[in-house]
């Protein structure tokens, strides 16, 4: 094993951004990943720029710009697709919530247009009629995250070694133990592991949010872009109980990817027929047709999320050498690789590429004596 410069738990997406950007800084990097199923390997893998809160669409408009610049390399098994969002509006309401949401992207330089009922028909046929129209953000794509991520941590060579292991144990000297009682030692260690990152620092203010996915067989051409409802928005970050949203994406494959469900405080990885009921009824009342599609899997995931709907992304307040990057929910895909940026700069004593006080872990963490 080579001398690391850092040690980073958990190879998901986060990680293997991080691992790549660390990497690109110059620093050598010792992965340690357990191979536990996570938040990568269930998610839906979209791109987008979200805007809930101004940190939000700052850390979103910059990773979706590092996303862009990854695109050419990406082999074609990442499945990178720019199909672009469209966000529905149901009712003029909504309506005038496209305009809002349009105008607070245009201020940060991101293209996006409103199209009229007319306009949305023509753009996607299978909708149901009498919707009242939609955004559309061309900027946006997807990715096959499991992928991207195995891709990130096969560039640089030797400078990214990557040990299939479990750690139990980090010590703030920078020191982390294996189940089999072994060490590995680094001047920093980055903690990426999600959800099962609680069984190394349970003082995490982290809280799992279950999701309900499925996937039909192929039918190509039945959507273009990926399809999300704009009240996607408040289900996802403001719903205090179980909700569903409309959320339909074309893979590569002629498939589509149906979402959204969100469960709070199980970790119970059943798929529960109520709850997939409610979000297949949801969808069908978009897409009428989907009721006539044969489904071949569901399954579900954890989200983890934080109070504040914000990542954990900087150094730990109170344990020495340690750096966290947690807590993205349902955004980890659309924002590792700006989470990766603002972590290796700060890692290196860079500048940051944005601001970074919104994600500080000490607004969350207190901060105790050594």
């Amino acid at each position: 094993m080579h001398r690391a410069d850092v040690i980073v738990i958990g190879a998901g997406i986060v990680g293997a951004a991080c691992t790549h950007a660390l990497a690109q800084a110059g620093r050598r990097v010792h992965v340690i990943d357990a191979g536990l199923p996570g938040a990568t390997g269930a998610g839906m893998g979209h791109l987008v720029h979200m805007d809930d809160n101004p940190a939000e669409l700052a850390l979103s408009r910059h990773s979706l710009m590092q996303w862009r610049a990854l695109a050419p390399r990406l082999p074609a098994d990442c499945a990178y697709v720019a199909c672009g969002t469209l966000w529905i509006a149901a009712n003029d309401e909504e309506m005038q919530e496209a305009e809002r949401k349009r105008l607070r992207l245009a201020e940060h330089g991101i293209d996006s247009r409103v199209l009229g009922a007319q306009a949305l028909a023509d753009a996607e046929p299978a909708l149901r009629p009498g919707l009242a129209g939609a955004l559309h953000v061309p900027g946006d794509a997807i990715v096959y995250a499991p992928n991207a991520a195995r891709w990130l941590l096969a560039q640089h060579g030797d400078a990214i070694q990557v040990e299939r292991a479990r750690v139990v144990a980090i010590e703030d000297d920078g020191a982390v133990r294996l189940i089999d009682g072994s060490w590995r030692r680094a001047p920093q260690v980055l903690l990426a592991a999600g959800m099962q990152a609680l069984a190394l620092c349970p003082e995490l203010p982290l809280r799992p949010k279950k999701g309900h996915l499925l996937i039909t067989d192929r039918y190509p051409g039945t959507v273009r872009h990926q399809l999300v409802e704009l009240g996607y928005v408040t289900s996802a970050h403001h719903a205090q109980g179980d909700s569903v949203a409309f959320n339909v994406q074309p893979r590569p494959t002629g498939q589509l990817l149906i979402g959204s469900s969100r469960q709070f405080d199980t970790t119970d990885p059943a798929v529960e027929a109520l709850m997939l009921a409610r979000m297949l009824e949801r969808a069908i009342d978009y897409l009428p047709g989907l009721g006539d599609l044969n489904a071949i899997r569901s399954w579900t995931g954890l989200r983890p999320a934080t109070p504040d709907g914000l990542p954990l992304l900087g150094k730990h307040p109170s344990r020495e050498s340690l750096w966290l990057a947690l807590g993205h929910e349902g955004l980890g895909v659309t924002t590792a690789t700006g989470s990766a940026s603002l972590l290796a700069a700060l890692m290196t004593d860079s500048s940051a590429p944005f601001d970074p006080a919104p994600f500080a872990p000490k607004r969350l963490l207190i901060e105790t004596a050594a």
